[in-house]
């Protein structure tokens, strides 16, 4: 069994990248194996409650208010909305409802707001997430109050390529917000954006940030970048499917307990290539036909890819108490 570690060095981290494809892939998916159901899959869903007008210039992101890119900007969603929204993915098979503002961070007020949100969808049998922008520790132990499962807070890339992608914010700002939620007893949901223009070296640092945490975050989600026009990324090049496939492993090598979540592009990816990123250690998608602001599958498709793999879905745990 596949012990749980907090020391990795960038030169182990880009010792495993450098593996043979195949010896990759196999020590990987035997790790998978000792932890999970090979052959077992979660889903979550992921709604917009308040969309656009983010002051943050993330150089990937269709919502920052630096960039034209034609989005439409709304106020934060009704509360009967978001439990309309919640009950339809809950009836395709979701078992998690994520729920995403863009704010730079949350006002308490706003807070407030959302609060209501998470106690009626985990009144409803779903674990609860939210991504909110950036937290200050009181406002995660109110969360934590408020009976959240889940804190999504990616760090997008590794420290030493960060500041190419945002200048509104540091990695140590990520790094803190992350332990804030940490702190407070919620559940870390925490990855990053492939297609950033970053490099090997900066998809090991990547992970190694991560699995470095004290904690390794219980939910993992790697997202292939969909360029959006308007963006100062609209034209980046993505990287190679075995790129894709081998940050997966590595992933779930350094992380053996984590859950990692094949998220944003999977409508660029074909049925072999979520195959192989499945028998490489993925084991959750998300669900629905949108991503926030970005396409995905539709709920038949994955359903259909499921049955062809023989992949079930993994139905919701115990949650805690409210």
């Amino acid at each position: 069994m596949a012990k749980l570690r907090n020391d990795w060095t960038l030169k182990e981290v880009e010792a495993l990248f450098a593996l043979p494809f195949n010896d990759l892939l196999f020590k990987a998916h035997s790790i998978h194996r000792q932890n999970f159901d090979p052959n077992q899959v979660q889903v979550s869903s992921l709604l917009n409650i308040k969309t656009g007008a983010c002051p943050e210039d993330c150089s990937y992101c269709s919502q920052s208010s630096k960039y034209d890119t034609a989005l439409e900007r709304e106020k934060l969603m009704e509360v009967d909305l978001v439990f309309q929204q919640a009950k339809e993915a809950q009836d395709k098979g979701a078992t998690r409802f994520c729920m995403g503002a863009a704010w730079r961070n949350p006002t308490d007020k706003s807070l407030d707001k959302v609060i209501p949100m998470i106690q009626g969808v985990k009144a409803m049998g779903m674990e609860t997430c939210v991504t909110l922008g950036m937290l200050t520790q009181e406002q995660a132990f109110t969360l934590k109050e408020a009976g959240l499962d889940y804190y999504n807070h990616n760090i997008d890339t590794s420290k030493e390529h960060y500041s190419n992608v945002v200048t509104t914010r540091n990695f140590q700002d990520r790094l803190n917000t992350l332990e804030s939620v940490q702190n407070a007893d919620i559940h870390v949901c925490s990855g990053g954006i492939l297609g950033l223009g970053e490099n090997q070296i900066d998809r090991a640092s990547m992970l190694r940030s991560l699995s470095n945490l004290k904690t390794h975050p219980d939910s993992v989600p790697l997202n292939l970048l969909v360029p959006i026009l308007g963006t100062p990324f609209e034209n980046i090049k993505p990287p190679t499917e075995s790129k894709f496939i081998r940050t997966i492993a590595v992933a779930r090598i350094m992380m053996p307990k984590s859950v990692v979540r094949l998220s944003a592009g999977r409508t660029e990816m074909s049925e072999a290539m979520q195959a192989l990123c499945f028998f490489a250690g993925a084991n959750s998608i998300f669900y629905g036909e949108r991503l926030l602001t970005t396409d995905n599958p539709n709920t038949n498709s994955d359903q259909d890819l499921f049955a062809k793999l023989g992949i079930n879905q993994k139905q919701v745990d115990n949650l805690q108490s409210v």
